[in-house]
């Protein structure tokens, strides 16, 4: 089956490959994560359904770019030519032009592709044959939209990651030379992994990305899926000279490889749960954003409105401690 391209919408181009990227990564700016919609098994499973006016706020608000978490491995079949549902394509064409409609940049992520980290020989021509369709299908989109190969890899060896990566980016390449593509580094993303990746010397049309929720202990209070984590419950983050040193080292070593390696970074996720102390959540949140950008870093917040939201869908109204810490 073939799945029609939708219309697509211009947007302004760069005008070399280096500055072009440097560019792109710019225009991501500050961003929050659209989670727990399409990356749950189906929309809605998990709390939240995209709405119209989530991307009006977003934009009101302030945002530059919108990261949106996609099963797309839960929507695609099992066998050659692992054909994607059309009407799961539909709706992510509907984030699409929503998110250019306001004026956002789009990130489409795939996430939680955990079939690929367990068995990734047996799953490589899967995944390969899923980003062959995607980039065919938004191949005449303008550069506002972004993709990122895969979220968080992890439990399985650089060199083997480094080589889906390099597999993937060719896949792309014949159909979208010049889209920015995101990738990082194995071990959930990890800063501390950077020098274990290995891209493809001759694309500059790459983004490099971190994800980052240091100190643990701090951001995943009480978190229900992190076994013990209600131990944990009360930390506070006061912003003093030791933690703020643990944040600068950190952000540090991922500048310091963008310089090196020539590569644009993108913090693409960082938040704290919300079952730690507000004021602490909005120290930290802000630190971070602000080092981040000191330091030349797009950035992604996690996320819009669920766990972590720095917008509650229930009440409809902005935490605005945390919108100031991202916004101010």
């Amino acid at each position: 089956m073939t799945i029609p391209s939708p219309t697509p919408s211009p947007q302004p181009t760069a005008t070399s490959a280096l500055a072009g990227v440097d560019a792109l990564n710019a225009r991501l700016g500050r961003g929050v994560n659209l989670g727990n919609a399409l990356e749950a098994p189906k929309e809605g499973d998990w709390g939240i359904t995209l709405q119209e006016s989530d991307f009006r706020l977003i934009r009101e608000a302030g945002f530059n770019s919108v990261r949106v978490p996609i099963r797309w491995s839960g929507h695609a079949l099992d066998a050659p030519p692992y054909t994607i549902e059309p009407a799961f394509v539909q709706r992510v064409d509907w984030v699409v032009a929503q998110s250019l409609k306001q004026g956002l940049a789009v990130v489409l992520d795939m996430h939680h592709y955990d079939e690929l980290l367990q068995s990734p020989e047996q799953q490589t021509p899967r995944f390969l044959g899923i980003w062959q369709q995607i980039a065919s299908h938004y191949q005449n989109y303008g550069k506002g939209v972004y993709f990122e190969l895969l979220n968080e890899p992890h439990d399985i060896p650089a060199a083997t990651w480094n080589d889906l990566a390099a597999r993937a980016i060719s896949t792309i390449r014949p159909s979208n030379p010049d889209r920015a593509i995101i990738v990082g580094p194995v071990d959930y993303y990890s800063h501390r992994r950077l020098n274990d990746l290995i891209l493809p010397a001759d694309d500059r049309n790459l983004i490099v990305t971190f994800h980052y929720y240091l100190p643990f202990q701090f951001t995943h209070q009480s978190a229900e899926w992190v076994n013990g984590s209600s131990a944990w419950l009360g930390t506070l983050w006061q912003g003093n000279s030791s933690d703020t040193s643990n944040i600068d080292f950190d952000l540090d070593i991922a500048q310091e490889w963008g310089k090196t390696n020539h590569r644009p970074i993108y913090l693409g996720e960082f938040g704290a749960y919300s079952k730690a102390d507000l004021a602490s959540r909005g120290r930290w949140t802000a630190y971070v954003a602000r080092q981040a950008e000191a330091r030349q870093m797009s950035w992604a917040y996690w996320e819009f409105r669920a766990g972590f939201g720095v917008y509650d869908g229930a009440s409809k109204r902005w935490n605005e401690t945390l919108k100031k810490a991202l916004l101010p």
